[in-house]
């Protein structure tokens, strides 16, 4: 993975103002709705800790570790608990849960900067403490291998939600960028929602098609989340979110977090992308393949081909027009942090959080809707999945379903 050393003052943002961004993050800290962290210990590593201890500065490998993760002002983590979809079947549900031990492992071994939580009041009592809650989130339906019970038991270890797709289409479900199968959700992919949100899992909607979206939001008695997506109408990027279902955000309660990626919020570094992607695969490797050789493949496309810049100011381009259309009450903030190889020019890391908060300031966002932004609205989403879930499994108790039985 790529990393960064902490940022200085990022360019127009002057020291009174970042003072005034990290007093905001001292009170009101940022819950990031994803990080990357688990996937890269996997590939760089094989998790082992002792390898890579992340209480000291990884820069020279990792967005993440801890002295930037405080640095940054962050006080809650949704760690990914992501798995390629070159994992299927059986092996994606291990996969995932290894993923889910390394989570564990990491707060066995550094349980006085991190908690696990589980609730919205795990969120607050964290903050209370000085630490950071540490949720966790399955990237990719494919993940579950078309098992409601496996989906149970994911909520049981503590995966508190499920991004539908990953990149490719699954049996149930459309991916914004894989061939579209099923025009959005099949009946099975509409009882997965439904069975999610008896059990008080979040629907994260990042990475699936529009129609997708849409059928979900149709279906779901309670609040989604995109854990890292953009708007595509700042950019017209697959992977972004469509101004009709922003607008849909108030009448569903639910929050769509801002994402770092660059191709996904400025539309030059995309073309970009698509042209080192296909050096990567003549090369042998995978377009997200983030170790070390791969990379080795990429600064040297870069070194003939200059990469175009996203900046902070790019990323909160984003967030005003997803403030104007969707409102304040329905943002946050997902980074994406050692999931991609590149960032944006001040949010280098997981300690560059300060310079987009200062950005904003700038540009007259009040701390009132700032707070919103970093904790309030990540806390409130939660919460309120927690309340619908209440009541559903009052009424109804767990889906038997298959997939044979619903899709034929």
């Amino acid at each position: 993975m790529s990393g960064a050393p902490l940022p200085g003052p990022h360019a127009g943002h002057d020291p009174a103002t970042l003072a005034e961004a990290n007093q905001l993050l001292t009170r009101y800290p940022v819950a990031d709705g994803h990080n990357d962290l688990p996937w890269a210990l996997r590939k760089q590593v094989g998790y082992d800790l002792d390898r890579c201890d992340i209480a000291l500065d990884q820069s020279d490998r990792l967005h993440t570790d801890l002295p930037r993760l405080r640095a940054g002002g962050v006080g809650a983590q949704f760690w990914s608990v992501y798995v390629s979809t070159a994992h299927t079947g059986e092996d994606a549900v291990s996969a995932c849960l290894e993923q889910i031990d390394a989570v564990a492992a990491l707060l066995a071994r550094y349980p006085r900067d991190l908690r696990r939580a589980l609730t919205a009041d795990d969120m607050e009592a964290a903050r209370a403490e000085g630490r950071i809650a540490s949720l966790m989130g399955a990237e990719g339906g494919h993940s579950i291998n078309n098992s409601l019970g496996t989906l149970r038991s994911f909520h049981r270890l503590g995966v508190r939600y499920l991004t539908l797709t990953h990149n490719d289409t699954i049996d149930w479900a459309d991916s914004a960028t894989g061939e579209p199968r099923h025009d959005g959700l099949t009946a099975f992919g509409e009882e997965v929602v439904r069975e999610m949100n008896r059990i008080g899992m979040l629907v994260d909607l990042s990475h699936v098609a529009p129609a997708t979206m849409r059928d979900a939001l149709r279906v779901t008695e309670a609040p989604v989340l995109f854990s890292h997506s953009s708007a595509r109408a700042v950019n017209d990027h697959p992977r972004n979110i469509p101004d009709d279902v922003l607008a849909a955000l108030p009448a569903n309660g639910g929050v769509a977090m801002v994402t770092f990626v660059p191709q996904f919020v400025l539309a030059a570094a995309g073309e970009w992308f698509q042209r080192a992607a296909a050096e990567l695969r003549a090369h042998g490797f995978a377009p997200l393949d983030h170790t070390e050789p791969a990379m080795r493949v990429l600064r040297a496309f870069e070194a003939e081909h200059p990469r175009p810049r996203a900046t902070v100011a790019t990323v909160a381009d984003h967030l005003d027009h997803m403030r104007e259309v969707a409102g304040v009450d329905h943002l946050g903030i997902g980074g994406d942090f050692d999931g991609t190889a590149y960032l944006p020019d001040g949010l280098e890391s997981v300690a560059g959080y300060p310079n987009l908060i200062a950005e904003l300031l700038d540009r007259g966002w009040s701390k009132a809707d700032l707070a919103k932004l970093t904790w309030q609205n990540a806390v409130r989403v939660l919460r309120d999945a927690e309340a619908v879930a209440r009541d559903l499994s009052a009424r109804r108790g767990p889906s038997l379903a298959t997939i044979g039985q619903l899709d034929g």
